[in-house]
């Protein structure tokens, strides 16, 4: 076997490795017989919330399980093809299974940072926050940019994405929106999102053509698990109605069905305007417990609330990531140093690179702790 297939082995058996630590392979099986025993029971579904969370919970842990069971398959099966064809000189055998195992070798890695996602709130569904800063309309323009990248991305990733509340700009794009967006690990990927991203080009409204840097800063937290009991006083809430604005860019004033609920002791305000009253105060208030719940998981993680702080306002000397679309093509997140040309791209939902170097860099850094605390 060829030195370079030989170090591709070793990697994709690295990260089986890791897999296999994060699953606890070993009891997997057990565990999902437990599963499956649970569900049988007759009385399960009197509770559908818990009845549909062991569900969510069976299937997590059976493609997991599933998922290492095949990439280890597959290595074996195209080491012994590459044993094989070098037995027998068929060139064409080897050739094969070498593509074979470069490609495992790409999903093996993938499967293994996502075995990180394990913070407390990391497989949870997320609220996204965005929210125009310096620069006017250009800043507007850009937030609404944003909007389509994330909504671009988590339906490439196949996750539900729900327009929760919108504030259009007053010329062009949006001052602010949320979003909640559901799916396997959504916290997990979007958390490395928090903070101010910065785009410079020519601005297209701008008749001299000149170039313009504008700002938005973006706001990850989790959707409130079922599990988790978060109690917030009446008295320390103010909610208020206002009419909401039309659909498709309109901006036509309907009722005041429109919610905005402010948490009077950390100042926290979420709103919802895209249902009904009723239905408004339900969501806001599902908004407002996820944020008070960010708070708790920021005040137990340093490092979470050290980046929160670091956040600042949208502008100058707090951003996260730029976006350079002139005098030439670039996305740098200055957090990793992790850059790419693919502009079009990134802005079209291509994301994964740019999320997978923050939380390899977290990852990095947990270890790091945990092995100073330890000595």
């Amino acid at each position: 076997m060829r030195a370079e297939t030989q170090s591709i082995v070793e990697q994709i058996r690295k990260s089986l490795s890791l897999l296999g630590q994060r699953l606890d392979v070993e009891t997997a099986p057990h565990r999902i017989e437990e599963f499956n025993a649970m569900i049988e029971d007759p009385t399960l579904w009197d509770d559908p919330a818990r009845a549909q969370k062991l569900m969510r919970e069976r299937q997590t842990l059976m493609d997991k399980y599933e998922t290492y069971q095949r990439i280890s398959r597959e290595l074996t099966d195209n080491v012994d093809l590459i044993e094989l064809g070098e037995m027998e000189d068929d060139a064409d055998i080897v050739k094969e299974a070498e593509a074979a195992l470069k490609a495992l070798r790409e999903e093996a890695a993938a499967k293994e940072l996502e075995a990180l996602l394990d913070g407390e709130a990391d497989g949870n569904d997320t609220y996204l926050e965005i929210h125009s800063g310096a620069g006017g309309t250009e800043s507007c323009d850009w937030a609404s940019i944003l909007a389509r990248m994330y909504v671009r991305w988590a339906e490439k990733k196949g996750y539900d994405v729900e327009l929760e509340a919108e504030t259009p700009g007053e010329e062009a794009g949006i001052k602010s929106a949320t979003y909640k967006i559901s799916g396997p690990n959504a916290y997990g990927w979007l958390k490395s999102e928090s903070g101010v991203h910065r785009l410079v080009r020519i601005s297209p409204y701008d008749s001299a053509a000149r170039r313009h840097t504008s700002f938005c800063s973006v706001w990850v937290y989790p959707v409130v698990d079922d599990n988790i009991d978060i109690v917030i006083n009446p008295s320390e809430i103010r909610i208020d109605t206002y009419r909401s604005s039309g659909a498709g860019g309109q901006h036509v004033n309907t009722t005041d069905s429109a919610v905005r609920i402010t948490h009077i002791p950390t100042n926290i305000v979420v709103t919802s305007s895209m249902k009904s009253q009723h239905q408004n105060r339900e969501i806001a208030m599902n908004a407002l417990k996820s944020r008070l719940y960010q708070m708790e998981l920021d005040r137990r993680n340093a490092a979470i609330n050290e980046a929160h702080e670091a956040k600042g306002e949208a502008g100058w000397g707090n951003q996260i990531r730029s976006y350079v679309l002139q005098p030439y093509q670039m996305v740098k997140d200055l957090r990793t140093g992790f850059e790419t040309s693919d502009t079009q791209g990134v802005l079209d939902g291509d994301l994964d690179g740019l999320m997978a170097a923050t939380l390899a860099m977290d990852v990095a850094g947990k270890s790091r702790a945990d092995a100073q605390a330890g000595d």
